[in-house]
């Protein structure tokens, strides 16, 4: 018997829409970080990207449990000496959503190349529409 691998000729990659219109903040980043890898697919292959195109809308509705808002901070550093900078998530996802959804997945996917090249597949929007309707992506019901 041979074990199985895949090539990118064999690759089948479909497009789903994700709408994060009242769902969990991490709940959605993880289930979209899976499908991004292609850990949903029977070839999954951990160094090869077998993973599917992502389209999150609805990012500015996604909800945070607790009291995440007001405690959970996002750090960033300017390069220069005391340069730290903290933005708490109820500002963060009031003005950039987009941006909050993305690197909490980002966050969830391979370093290095592999993990770059999954991460051009995630597209996320605000609001509900789009701009890949050519593209016939299908509903991904969130479980």
């Amino acid at each position: 018997m041979n074990t199985f691998m895949p090539k990118a000729a064999d690759i089948e990659r479909k497009w789903y829409v994700v709408d994060a219109e009242g769902q969990v903040f991490g709940r959605v980043a993880s289930q979209v970080a899976n499908i991004l890898r292609g850990k949903n697919k029977p070839i999954y292959t951990p160094h090869v990207d077998t993973g599917d195109y992502v389209i999150i809308i609805n990012a500015s509705k996604l909800v945070l449990t607790g009291n995440k808002l007001d405690q959970k901070k996002y750090y960033h550093h300017s390069g220069y000496a005391g340069g730290l900078k903290e933005t708490k998530y109820r500002k963060l996802m009031a003005e950039k959503p987009e941006f909050a959804i993305r690197r909490a997945v980002v966050g969830m996917l391979p370093k290095g190349p592999l993990g770059r090249q999954m991460a051009k597949k995630l597209k996320v929007y605000a609001g509900p529409e789009h701009e890949h309707a050519a593209q016939k992506p299908e509903k991904y019901e969130l479980k």
